[in-house]
């Protein structure tokens, strides 16, 4: 099967349902997970209305040069907990993509410590969304960063 083929597929199956039964078929494995989880080691532990979580633990290979969790580690795990609680407010027939998110790292994650991103629905309307996030340290409870991100929300014709 082609990649296009593939992700018509996807798409087809994500307008078949709402967003909340889309991303609950996510959490037991029903529908996909985001493919980008497995590279940068994070998965889906709660679907709620209005609220996301991922759990990952950053490894060696997503360090800067500098020996530090790379940024993007910060902001990928939170653009997913934050766009899939818009997720869970999308009606069946539409889906949403990111027009834009901003992550604020408040301290460093250590390398092999596990994280957990949450993500609340703050707003979802006809054709935008708002949300915002946050990432906590599992064991420790302590914030490492936040995020807010702003969805567009479509119908296709």
């Amino acid at each position: 099967m082609s990649n296009d083929t593939s992700a018509a597929s996807a798409r087809d199956i994500i307008l078949s349902m709402s967003g909340l039964d889309y991303m609950y078929g996510m959490l037991v494995g029903t529908t996909r997970k985001p493919a980008i989880s497995d590279g940068l080691n994070y998965r889906l532990t709660k679907v709620a209305p209005g609220e996301v979580s991922f759990e990952g633990t950053p490894l060696a290979q997503h360090l800067n040069p500098a020996g530090a969790v790379h940024g993007g580690w910060y902001g990928t795990i939170l653009d997913s907990c934050m766009g899939c609680a818009v997720m869970t407010g999308v009606p069946k027939g539409s889906l949403y993509t990111t027009l834009e998110y901003k992550v604020n790292l408040t301290r460093a994650i250590p390398p092999g410590m596990a994280v957990r991103a949450t993500g609340y629905l703050d707003h979802a309307g006809r054709s935008t969304a708002v949300a915002h996030g946050e990432i906590r340290g599992i064991e420790d409870g302590r914030l490492y960063a936040t995020g807010t991100t702003t969805c567009i929300i479509m119908t296709p014709g």
